[in-house]
């Protein structure tokens, strides 16, 4: 199971960059966590918009979700050019009825609810879900293969059931949104602290700060992060591959 990082950035994406978009692959199979600003362009760099199988969304904020149109029309290009393409099936909650039912487009992309309460399969991936601590409707994923486990905490403040849910994972992809001392809790988003204290109880066997802010010494997360988890700890970077 690989993973490759195509975004990353919270809120908007910085020149020739992306909002939050994680490429995770097994053999043939190509499954997106989230579609944010700037992801369907930058996805590009790793394969084309026609392998995708699946993109799964933890949640309809825009820096999350907000290249789904873009991703529709492409499959409504490549349908009419005749262009040699899969089927994709686009995963999201229906806490949000309104949002989920624009996922789905003509006869191009197929939308399919998930529920918390139980795990999904795609492909070779089983996923399962757990609801974040964020304003609206959010999810966190574990995707595990052939022995492998990631999970992705999506966007939330730090509660003890998401530690739970990540425990002993092979990687895990952290929304890192603030700096120690930053009051972002009551916004739904953690600090390089809150991920640190995660990190430590989780005891991944990788760590990569994500969802990363447009401000301050990056470098200054992974310090932070380490005063509470001694684990290997790396910056999302465009590109990022962990295998």
């Amino acid at each position: 199971m690989k993973v490759t990082v195509v975004g990353y950035w919270h809120a908007y994406p910085e020149h020739g960059e992306a909002t939050s978009g994680y490429l995770v692959e097994e053999e043939d199979y190509k499954v997106l966590l989230d579609c944010g600003s700037g992801v369907l362009s930058s996805l590009q760099a790793y394969c084309q918009v026609t392998e995708l199988d699946a993109i799964v969304l933890s949640h309809y904020h825009h820096d999350h979700q907000a290249d789904i149109g873009a991703y529709q029309y492409a499959q409504i290009v490549h349908k009419g050019l005749g262009t040699k393409r899969k089927h994709p099936t686009i995963y999201g909650h229906i806490e949000d009825a309104q949002a989920f039912s624009k996922l789905g487009y003509r006869d191009v992309v197929k939308a399919v609810a998930y529920d918390d309460g139980q795990s999904l399969q795609i492909g070779p991936f089983t996923l399962s879900f757990l609801r974040t601590h964020h304003p609206v409707p959010c999810f966190a994923m574990k995707i595990e293969s052939k022995g492998k486990t990631y999970v992705y905490t999506a966007d939330s403040s730090y509660f003890p059931e998401l530690a739970k849910f990540a425990m002993g994972a092979d990687l895990l992809i952290a929304e890192c949104s603030g700096y120690k001392g930053d009051q972002i809790a009551q916004f739904g988003h953690m600090t390089s602290e809150d991920v640190g204290k995660l990190a430590n109880i989780a005891k991944p066997k990788q760590l990569i700060l994500s969802h990363l802010p447009h401000f301050g010494d990056h470098n200054k997360l992974v310090e932070e992060a380490a005063e509470q988890f001694a684990g290997e700890i790396v910056l999302a970077s465009s590109g990022l591959i962990k295998e």
